[in-house]
């Protein structure tokens, strides 16, 4: 189905909620969005070695966390990259994800990496994101996995693009509970089968390769209610944020299958009729 407007869209629930499943339903219904995960672009720009993949790969070995201000430049970047973000900073290209000028020449503006930090530290109006303008061709429209997920993070994303939905997807906790506790998986292929439904043709082995299956240690009640709350906890103020700009639109449901009918039809009132 084809949208009729840009579509800048966030999924937001806790862990085992389905937004993997709501999202691979999401891009299978609309062609045109496309799904931007601030991960992958991380780990494509250390494998590449971008400069920012450098910069990237020395915090991590350092044992440090990356910035807001990198994720959000490899954001920004992507979407500059793909002509969906004009920003009037003329380095705007400089630290994208796959720059043809980068693997050609090797060359950019900065000199070294303290450089390319005051860049990453100086005001978003100081990189032109402030005078960025964002594409509104429903060609344009994406997924956003990864980031914000705090309303700090939020914030600064609100300088460089203005995310028009916010889904807050729920579905009780003991429900969720009762499907991570039938969850297997085959780890190499990345393969996950549910014991009360998409059940494996023989208990414990994967169907394609005969291989064991194994259980995460995420999946562990303890651990997961663990994480349940430090997610309620940031993602309450997240919430509210998104809320006061008015983009904020919550689904319940007990299934992923009874909650994408009601997000599709929302979608399309969105963004089709």
């Amino acid at each position: 189905m084809a949208l009729r407007r840009a579509a800048r869209v966030i999924l937001v629930g806790a862990p085992g909620v389905g937004k993997g499943t709501q999202s691979e339903r999401l891009l299978q219904r609309f062609p045109q969005l496309s799904s931007i995960s601030s991960g992958d672009l991380l780990r494509y720009n250390v494998k590449q070695r971008t400069p920012l993949g450098i910069k990237v790969e020395s915090v991590m070995k350092s044992g440090g966390l990356v910035s807001d201000d990198i994720i959000l430049r490899l954001i920004g970047n992507e979407l500059t990259q793909r002509g969906w973000l004009n920003s009037a900073h003329p380095a705007c290209n400089v630290l994208t994800l796959a720059s043809s000028a980068l693997s050609a020449e090797g060359a950019h503006p900065f000199q070294d990496d303290a450089e390319v930090a005051a860049f990453l530290s100086s005001p978003a109006q100081a990189r032109g994101f402030m005078q960025s303008q964002l594409s509104n061709d429903p060609a344009h429209s994406f997924l956003l996995d990864g980031f914000p997920r705090t309303a700090s993070q939020a914030k600064r994303l609100d300088e460089i693009i203005p995310i028009n939905l916010v889904v807050s997807l729920k579905t009780p906790v003991d429900v969720i509970l009762e499907r991570i506790s039938g969850r297997w998986v085959h780890e190499p292929s990345g393969r996950v089968y549910n014991t009360t439904f998409n059940a494996p043709k023989v208990p414990g082995v994967d169907d394609v390769t005969g291989e064991p299956l194994v259980r995460r240690a995420d999946d562990d009640e303890k651990v997961y209610l663990a994480r349940y709350k430090k997610f309620q906890e940031t993602a309450e103020p997240l919430l509210e944020h998104y809320a006061r700009k008015g983009v904020l639109w919550e689904v319940e449901g007990m299934s992923s299958d009874e909650i994408t009918p009601k997000l599709i039809s929302e979608f399309e009132r969105r963004f089709v009729e």
